[in-house]
């Protein structure tokens, strides 16, 4: 059964209008896969862009976030389609293995029986991913659908990539343009090696990017990185539009009182700044004032792995886990944040990859802690915006040095960011940026 969801209000559809965005994640899903196309869309219509939605009726999110649904704009046409996963299967096994595994999150301790064989069927039977089952109905609801109303544009934004299937497949029996949104890179994401694929799955992971990357009209990747990558498979235009931060006048700066590094979303085992750790505890060791005054805050889902550690360098005293929170809780915990922490894991895959909270961290304006792998993008954001210090794995001494300055000056009470240059990667100025694309898409003759 198709339902669909239609809303009116005094919008007059302009002359560009005709967008069809498919996206699987949607309010009330939580995480940062939702934001980007939901702040596009909030957006759009200032820019002459008349967005239409499709997205899956009863999907499976691990995480939720009832307060995004209040962010939705009013009048947007939303259309709906039941989905098929085989999450809710899996879940009669593992409902916690599966929850990660559902979203992505894959660690690097030993795995069970049942973990190695969810991975394995997760990896060989539904590539390129479990959506897979919704593209077949999608193209046949979608193909009657852009028939009947002006939809000259379709939007397709992953993961999970399945999504850009039926853009492609809609490409093929339709007059539309395509643009092919990658908020990560496909078979070198940094999970892609743990899925235990057989060569047959790996070639046909292949075969479906490049086929992808050489069928859509228009290409957006969020890094430097995967431009790059991509730009090695295919010579169809591509452009980085990265993710964003939404400028806010109800978050008000209320700082901690004590010396606070925070972290906010997911810290699991394949993420674990040891060296973090390490350089924490040596300091607590020999200064008794920093010891009283530091206190670490662990906003989101974190691994057994990390509080182990945290708990190996003495450091659970100083460590408030506070669990996962509403995105807007997020936010005030950001500003309010002496330091904030990024952490990325130190491999070469994660280098493309840059956490949408980068840039909520530049709106926040507090110095921000970073580590991750060399030749990272997110290196490249905090340099241009000198809104903090980037750290490899290795540079232990370096780190050490830095949080001390950090914590002099709060000491001083002179602990500030001097960021600069980070207002183009507000949403609304990134919408411009994807809305002037779109309309120059639309101009192009085939």
């Amino acid at each position: 059964m198709v339902r669909s969801e239609f809303t009116t209000n005094n919008y007059e559809t302009p002359a560009s209008a005709g967008v069809l965005v498919i996206s699987y994640y949607w309010p009330p899903a939580g995480g940062p896969g939702v934001q980007r196309w939901l702040k596009f869309v909030a957006y759009f219509r200032e820019f002459g862009i008349e967005p239409t939605v499709y997205i899956p009726e009863n999907p499976h999110y691990p995480l939720l976030d009832e307060s995004l649904l209040s962010e939705v704009p009013k009048g947007i046409s939303i259309i709906k389609q039941p989905i098929k996963e085989p999450y809710g299967f899996a879940k009669m096994f593992s409902k916690k293995k599966t929850k990660q595994v559902s979203s992505g999150i894959i660690t690097n301790k030993k795995q069970s029986v049942l973990e190695k064989l969810m991975l394995w069927v997760r990896g060989n039977f539904f590539i390129p991913d479990a959506r897979i089952g919704w593209v077949k109905p999608s193209v046949a609801y979608l193909e009657k659908y852009i028939s009947e109303n002006k939809i000259d544009t379709i939007i397709t934004t992953g993961p999970p990539h399945s999504l850009h299937l039926i853009g492609m497949q809609l490409k093929e029996k339709t007059d539309v343009k395509w643009l092919a949104d990658f908020r990560d890179p496909w078979t070198t994401i940094h999970y892609h090696k743990s899925l235990r694929l057989s060569k047959s799955s790996q070639k046909k992971h292949k075969y479906l990017e490049q086929k992808v990357l050489n069928k859509a009209d228009q290409i957006v990747v969020t890094s430097q990185n995967t431009k790059n990558e991509f730009s090695i498979i295919t010579t169809q235009p591509i452009e980085v539009i990265t993710n964003g931060y939404e400028a806010s006048d109800s978050i008000y700066t209320q700082l901690d009182t004590q010396f606070t590094l925070v972290h906010i979303g997911s810290l699991l085992s394949n993420r674990n700044p040891e060296i973090l750790w390490k350089v924490l505890s040596e300091i607590t060791n020999s200064n008794t004032g920093f010891k009283t005054d530091l206190q670490i805050k662990l906003v989101g889902i974190v691994g057994d792995e990390i509080t182990e550690s945290i708990r190996e360098f003495g450091l659970t005293e100083n460590c408030e886990i506070v669990g996962y929170v509403s995105h807007q809780e997020a936010i005030q915990f950001q500003y309010n944040a002496q330091i904030l922490l990024l952490v990325e894991m130190d491999t070469p895959e994660t280098k493309a990859i840059i956490p949408g909270k980068l840039f909520e961290y530049l709106a926040a304006k507090r110095p921000i802690i970073a580590l991750g792998p060399n030749g990272s993008d997110v290196e490249t954001i905090l340099t241009e915006t000198n809104s903090g210090n980037y750290f490899l794995y290795l540079e232990e001494k370096k780190l050490k040095a830095q949080i001390l300055t950090y914590y002099e000056k709060f000491k001083e009470g002179n602990l500030v960011s001097e960021s600069k240059n980070i207002a183009k990667y507000s949403r609304r100025e990134l919408t411009k940026k994807m809305s002037e694309l779109l309309l120059k898409l639309k101009q192009n003759p085939r």
